[in-house]
């Protein structure tokens, strides 16, 4: 690994680990956008994987939510599965620029609703067919991306669950993907060893700095907090599209 791209990597997950330690959220968006703009790509979506695969494990296990999780939202996760190997099938033939642009589009999107309090609406006697038709969109741009985040975390909001199991969703919404988004990548032979190993290393800052923000925790506005994350991701996403035209 050339130094360069050590230090990048390094800082990038100090600062992810940091959000979520902090938000309980946004290791996954935070560093797929900022590698995006500095490593590019294909190098963001193999690096991305096994800090997000350890981070998000105990939030998608932890607490005593997992199986009424499973049990409501399995459409969902199954059709992530099933429809990641097609957008990473497409992205290895594609125009990196192009999917770049589709990533800062979706990051730019999460960022604006997110600072303007939208919220899709509740999905009501719709969710049999809504959640394996949401799964199916996230899994397809998470094969084109690596970004976990849209449109299934505004659905998972959308469902009106209490915050503990709305967490623990999400974190297993993000340990699929992350699982799907490996073996696509790895069948499709863009999981090279110099990336693994990138990957292995950046699971060291991603966990100082998740401990770090816990401890921020307490000393921080949550609220004022969200608030200069998604504008910084907002700016973020702005910049990569800008690149890729």
């Amino acid at each position: 690994m050339e130094f360069e791209n050590f230090l990048i990597i390094t800082v990038i997950f100090l600062l992810a680990g940091l959000v979520k330690g902090v938000v309980g959220l946004g290791l996954p968006t935070v560093s797929i956008a900022a590698l995006t703009a500095t490593l590019g790509l294909p190098t963001a979506m193999a690096v991305v994987l096994l800090p997000s695969f350890i981070t998000n494990l105990w939030q998608a296990v932890a607490g005593g939510a997992l199986r009424e999780v499973l049990k409501r939202l399995w459409p969902l996760f199954l059709a992530v599965v099933l429809t990641t190997w097609l957008g990473v099938s497409v992205l290895a033939v594609s125009d990196e620029a192009i999917l770049s642009a589709l990533l800062a589009l979706i990051v730019i999107l999460y960022s604006a609703t997110s600072l303007m309090g939208l919220q899709a609406p509740r999905p009501g006697g719709a969710e049999g067919w809504l959640s394996p038709l949401v799964g199916c969109i996230n899994g397809i741009l998470t094969g084109l991306t690596g970004s976990f985040i849209f449109p299934g975390v505004l659905y998972l909001q959308a469902l009106g669950l209490p915050r503990d199991i709305l967490v623990q969703a999400m974190g297993m919404l993000f340990l699929v993907s992350t699982l799907a988004l490996a073996g696509s990548l790895g069948g499709h032979g863009l999981m090279t060893q110099e990336l693994g190993l990138q990957s292995l290393w950046s699971v060291v800052p991603a966990l100082v700095g998740m401990v770090g923000g816990q401890k921020l925790r307490k000393r921080l506005s949550e609220t004022h907090f969200r608030k200069i994350l998604f504008w910084a991701l907002l700016l973020l996403g702005g910049y990569i599209l800008y690149r890729s035209l």
